[in-house]
């Protein structure tokens, strides 16, 4: 016997970050909307992701500060409270409880229905097999993306931690081992190393953080060595055996990891931190005639292409545009205002930067990668610059000749970087590395987002002595370079 349909005007797939404000902006435009959750509402940056992981980062960080300051660095005494970090951790995940996510969604109109939840068809959901959810509008997946594991004789076997283990674990590794050169590798390095971890980076390639300005690479690279992290570079990983019994995924043994060369290393934990991958292997895409396990494709107003009548969305990681929170917000914010206008039989506003145009996913997000130093970027690099076929010059300076910044920390260490169009007087990409920097990014998402004119920004003084003053600095060889050309 078929279930009884219970009809919404939104159904979404997904409470994380991504889930929730589309539902929220779905439900402001008027509609009933309900979203469906397997697992915790509130989703991967609440509770393994980007809350757990910064609440790690935050206390070595403001430890190695007061380090940084004659005066300040007297005052400390001792390493780090690890139970007392773990707690605060703990506490900003809400001890993966998600009451409080749940009273949000009530109190916001939102219906949750917990379960896994598959399409079924044009404008369904089914849920566990049992309940049936019909859409008169739309249904949005916002189902997110998990860890890739790569094909590595053993790596099942060993039963390596992912992102979630390494935001998550009550217990301290003595020897810990973390494959990958990417943001997740370089912030858990750099975490469980002041925390105690005896930490080995392994990286297949030449430096970290490559989807970056080289120079930010090196100089978390540098801090990471003089923190004790031993970075080994071009190096791939071919096997794994983990040694000792393994009951209910409890690691009970260390894991010996073969290396390329011959070499081997071992390690009472190993994080493997090499991609994501879309949860989209089990919604029943299959039903809508979408390849399951794929990313969904999108247009600017997150609807997936190739399902016809438009009233499939996807917003967030699992259309692949810019995996990162505050960006699968920024899409849900859209395609929750697209759904609402469509409801209302209006005319999406699908111009560059329109109500209904998630066109600053192609501009290059922002991102912060929360290392010590931290490294913070937006819109392109040098390297991605040149590709498109754009005339640009760098602009460069050295943070630690900013008087703002030599105040922060005795020492500082850091670089800037914009990069101007030459031809329109636009600055398309800016790049900082060096302690607090990510302060610095809103300022130049601004810059380049707005595509605010270089003659135009110049004029927005920065105030003295802060570490804000690099502008002026930046913005006089922008001009400059803009002049000559």
């Amino acid at each position: 016997m078929s279930p009884q349909p219970e009809q919404y005007d939104v159904v979404v797939l997904g409470a994380g970050s991504t889930g929730e404000n589309l539902a929220d902006r779905a439900r402001a435009a008027g509609l009933s909307t309900v979203v469906v959750e397997s697992q915790l509402a509130g989703g991967e940056c609440s509770y393994w992701a980007c809350m757990p992981s910064k609440a790690l980062l935050r206390p070595p960080s403001a430890l190695a500060h007061a380090h940084a300051l004659a005066g300040a660095k007297q005052a400390v005494s001792g390493s780090l409270d690890v139970a007392a970090v773990l707690a605060r951790r703990d506490e900003f995940t809400s001890h993966w409880h998600d009451d409080s996510q749940v009273d949000w969604l009530r109190d916001s109109g939102i219906d949750l229905v917990r379960g896994h939840g598959r399409l079924a068809g044009e404008r369904a959901v089914l849920v566990d097999g049992e309940r049936l959810l019909t859409a008169r509008h739309a249904v949005a997946v916002c189902t997110g993306s998990r860890p890739h594991l790569p094909d590595v004789p053993g790596l099942a076997e060993a039963h390596p931690w992912t992102s979630r283990d390494a935001t998550s674990s009550a217990r301290v590794p003595s020897r810990f081992a973390v494959v990958g050169g990417g943001v997740v590798a370089v912030e858990m390095a750099t975490a469980w190393r002041s925390l105690g971890s005896e930490v080995t980076l392994l990286v297949r390639g030449p430096g970290l953080l490559p989807r970056m300005e080289p120079f930010a690479g090196e100089l978390v690279a540098e801090a990471l060595t003089e923190a004790g992290v031993d970075i080994r570079f071009d190096t791939e990983v071919t096997e794994l055996h983990r040694s000792g019994p393994i009951v209910e995924l409890h690691r009970s043994g260390p894991v010996t990891l073969a290396l390329g060369g011959g070499d081997r290393l071992e390690a009472d934990e190993v994080l493997y931190a090499t991609g994501r991958a879309p949860r989209t292997d089990d919604i029943g895409l299959e039903s809508v005639g979408l390849s399951p396990g794929s990313w969904l494709e999108v247009d600017d107003s997150c609807t997936v292409r190739g399902v016809a009548g438009g009233w499939l969305y996807a917003a967030g990681d699992v259309n692949h545009r810019a995996l990162m929170t505050h960006q699968g917000k920024y899409q849900a914010r859209i395609a929750g205002a697209a759904i609402g206008a469509r409801a209302r039989g209006e005319q999406l506003d699908t111009q560059r930067w329109g109500a209904h145009s998630a066109s600053a996913d192609t501009a290059g997000p922002p991102q912060v990668v929360f290392t010590e130093p931290e490294a913070a970027s937006v819109g392109m690099t040098l390297r991605q610059a040149e590709r498109a076929g754009l005339r640009v010059r760098a602009v460069d300076h050295d943070l630690g000749k900013v008087a703002g910044a030599s105040l922060y920390a005795d020492g500082y260490r850091g670089q800037a970087r914009v990069l101007v169009d030459l031809d329109r007087g636009l600055l398309v990409g800016a790049t900082f590395v060096g302690p607090s920097v990510a302060e610095l990014l809103h300022s130049a998402t601004v810059a380049v987002v707005g595509e605010v004119p270089v003659d135009r920004l110049w004029h927005a003084v920065p105030s003295y002595p802060t570490i804000s003053e690099v502008w002026l600095r930046l913005l006089e060889g922008c001009r400059d370079a803009t002049a000559a050309r």
